[in-house]
C-alpha cells in the first residue's frame, strides 16, 4: 500500500467514543436461586397460615409472608443467564453499569436492564453495487466482511443499530475503493481492482475497520467476492482484452521467429552449407516468417530447378 491509500484510510475520521465497555459486578446465580425460591415458599406458607389461624387471620403472619413473596420475587427478578458467545450490557436508571461476559446464570440488581449483545463472528456480504471506476467505466462490484463486536458498550450507545451502521459503512467503503481504482490499469503503473486484488482487499479492510471502529466493532477480514464490468461494456471490454491478449501472443511469436532466422542463417553460413546472396537471404527470411508467424499451416513448393529459377 502507497502513501497515498494510507492517506485516504486516514482522511476517514469517525468521532471519539464517549462510553467504554467495563466488567459489570455480577456473581453466580445459583446460590440466589436457592434463596429466591426458599423465601418465595415460605412467604406462600406464612400467607396461607396467617389466614387459616384460629381466631380470625394474623396480621404479623401475613405481613411477613407478604415481606418473604416480595423478596423472594426481587431475588429471581435479578436473575438472568448469559450464553457463550454473547454478553448482557446493564443500565440503571439510564445509567450504563457494565458488560457481564462470563456465561452461565447470573445474578445482578433486579431494577437494571440487560440487554443481550452478541459477540459472535459475523457475516456480512453487500449486494451487487453499480459504480464508476477510476476511470469512469460503470462496474460492478461486491463484497463480504468478517467482523464482530469487541466493544458492547460502544456497539450500544454510540450508533442507533450497530448491524446497520456495519452493514452501510462496509457499502460506503465498497464504493470509495471502487472509484478510487481503476479496473484495469492497462500497461500503466499503479493498483488496478482485477490485478491487484490482495492490495485491495487491505484496504479497504483498513478502510472499514477505521469507520466503523466508534460503534465498536472489530474487521477481522474483507474480500471482493464480485467484480465485473456492467453489462453495457462488457461486450466490448471483453474484445479490448482479446486484442490485447492477441498482440501479445504475437508478439512472443514473432520474437521467437526472428531468432529462429537468425539461428537458421548462422547455421548455414557455419557450415557452408549454401552461399546466399543478399536477395537470397531476403527471400529466405521472408518464407521463414511467413512459416512461423503465419496462423494457418502453410502449403509447401517444390523447387525443381536451380536456386535461382
Amino acid at each position: 500500500m502507497n502513501a497515498t491509500d494510507l492517506a485516504d484510510v486516514a482522511a476517514v475520521q469517525m468521532p471519539t467514543p464517549v462510553v467504554r465497555e467495563r466488567e459489570a459486578r455480577a456473581p453466580s446465580g445459583w446460590g440466589v436461586l436457592g434463596v429466591a425460591v426458599v423465601a418465595t415458599l415460605a412467604g406462600v406458607a406464612a400467607l396461607v397460615l396467617g389466614l387459616v389461624a384460629d381466631g380470625g387471620p394474623s396480621v404479623p403472619v401475613l405481613v411477613l409472608g407478604a415481606v418473604l413473596v416480595v423478596v423472594g420475587g426481587l431475588a429471581g427478578a435479578g436473575l438472568f443467564t448469559v450464553a457463550p458467545g454473547e454478553s448482557r450490557v446493564l443500565q440503571f436508571a439510564g445509567r450504563y453499569t457494565g458488560t457481564v461476559r462470563q456465561d452461565g446464570l447470573r445474578w445482578a440488581n433486579p431494577f437494571t436492564t440487560k440487554a443481550k449483545v452478541s459477540t459472535r463472528i459475523r457475516n456480512h456480504e453487500t449486494a451487487t453495487l453499480k459504480v464508476n471506476d477510476a476511470d469512469g467505466n460503470p462496474i460492478e462490484i461486491a463484497a463480504v466482511v468478517v467482523w464482530q463486536v469487541e466493544d458492547t458498550a460502544r456497539a450500544m450507545f454510540e450508533v442507533d443499530d450497530f448491524v446497520r451502521f456495519v452493514g452501510i459503512q462496509t457499502e460506503t467503503a465498497v464504493r470509495h475503493i471502487a472509484t478510487s481504482y481503476p479496473y484495469d490499469n492497462h500497461e500503466e503503473s499503479g493498483l488496478s481492482l482485477r490485478e491487484n486484488a490482495d492490495e485491495i482487499t487491505e484496504t479497504l479492510s483498513l478502510e472499514i475497520a477505521a469507520r466503523v471502529q466508534s460503534a465498536g466493532v472489530k474487521v477481522i477480514e474483507s474480500r471482493l467476492t464480485h467484480l465485473a464490468y456492467a453489462p453495457e461494456i462488457a461486450h466490448a471490454m471483453l474484445q479490448r482484452q482479446q486484442a490485447g491478449a492477441v498482440v501479445a501472443a504475437r508478439s512472443r511469436i514473432v520474437e521467437g521467429a526472428v531468432g529462429m532466422v537468425q539461428l537458421a542463417l548462422a547455421r548455414l553460413a557455419e557450415e557452408d552449407v549454401v552461399e546466399l546472396d543478399e536477395e537470397r537471404k531476403a527471400a529466405m527470411v521472408s518464407n521463414l516468417l511467413v512459416v512461423l508467424c503465419g496462423d494457418r499451416s502453410t502449403q509447401p513448393v517444390v523447387n525443381a530447378g536451380s536456386l535461382y529459377t
